[in-house]
């Protein structure tokens, strides 16, 4: 008799627990919709409880799945392989959301460059859509020939008619070299998504956290804009942190958004300044810690470099947020991930 995998959410669904395939594999295969990004043990997206069942762990880092979450039967379903029944449960159930995959063809219309190493563009929808998606995911985009898919995150909100795009230029990238090459408006760029589970959570009506590392900004501009959209009054606190001054981006954005919002707070810290500054400075958490006591009814945003990522998960454990309240995105680069992410 064939083994089962159970998802514990409302309504209940299973598929064949299928030899040699991984947990996250055998469920999509079945047509069962589970939250995922990278399928290669790196970015989290994943990760859901083992109710019950005997496993097979495959490599994943450790930025996606820490050895304490793991000792809390925590596992990431991408990496994890079964050896009869077992069950599994989402860590946010009530608020997953799947929306149609979609493969577009689109068109540069504009392109900006934000600072020395990050250029946004905006892309019009030519062909493939409607496409929808959560604020705060991002999309597989392919700029030519030979040239490899990378994923990026809409900086848009999901409102809006064009998509924007934040690209950070990456030592010896093939995906960022080229559209700093070569692309300019009119170029064809196709399109594959959205996929990631660090998206706003709308049923969500109490305070946010937002923080955002370097082009981790593209993801939570996304969030910031959609939850003060939906409802103005909504208290925000934005976080952005980069190494220098010369990484500072979207500040006047940031600025006219916090003039109309008197509940959002917005504090840029450089973390290496060159020269003394007026700024905050430090580490995202360090700030953080300094900032806040306790974070009850909040939910966290965070998205950037994993190494941020993961000290500032960890700092909002410390202050009391539950890991169910912290939704967070890391940025790898090529050389940090076999998978091809950013």
């Amino acid at each position: 008799m064939s083994s089962r995998i159970r998802v514990l959410s409302t309504p209940e669904q299973s598929a064949p627990a299928l030899a040699g395939e991984t947990i996250l594999e055998s469920l999509l295969q079945a047509g069962v919709p589970f939250p995922h990004n990278c399928q290669s043990g790196n970015c989290g997206a994943c990760k859901c409880e083992l109710v019950e069942g005997d496993v097979l762990d495959l490599p994943y880092s450790e930025y996606a799945l820490s050895a304490e979450e793991r000792a809390r039967n925590l596992i990431l379903a991408c990496r994890t392989q079964v050896w009869g029944d077992c069950s599994v449960r989402l860590l946010d159930a009530s608020e997953l959301v799947v929306h149609p995959s979609r493969y577009l063809r689109c068109r540069v219309i504009d392109i900006k460059d934000l600072t020395h190493d990050i250029r946004a563009l905006e892309l019009a929808i030519e062909s493939g859509g409607p496409y929808t998606f959560s604020a705060g995911q991002h999309a597989r985009l392919k700029f030519g020939p030979g040239i490899p898919e990378r994923s990026y995150s809409m900086a848009n909100r999901p409102d809006q008619p064009n998509l924007e795009f934040h690209i950070r230029l990456v030592p010896n990238g093939q995906a960022s070299g080229y559209v700093f090459m070569n692309v300019r408006a009119g170029a064809e760029v196709t399109l594959s998504g959205p996929v990631g589970n660090a998206y706003l959570r709308e049923k969500h009506r109490g305070p946010i956290l937002a923080v955002a590392g370097g082009s981790g900004m593209a993801p939570i501009k996304s969030i910031v804009e959609t939850a003060l959209s939906d409802d103005p009054s909504r208290s925000v606190h934005c976080y952005f942190g980069v190494r220098d001054e010369r990484d500072v981006y979207l500040e006047p954005r940031l600025s006219e958004l916090a003039r109309a919002h008197p509940n959002l707070s917005v504090h840029i810290v450089l973390s290496q300044p060159s020269t003394p500054s007026a700024r905050r400075t430090g580490t995202l958490a360090e700030v953080i810690a300094r900032d806040f006591s306790q974070l009850d009814c909040f939910k966290a945003y965070v998205a950037g470099p994993p190494a941020m990522v993961e000290t500032v998960q960890r700092e909002l454990l410390k202050i009391g947020l539950a890991m169910r309240d912290i939704h967070a995105d890391a940025f790898y680069s090529q050389a940090e991930d076999a998978f091809n992410l950013r």
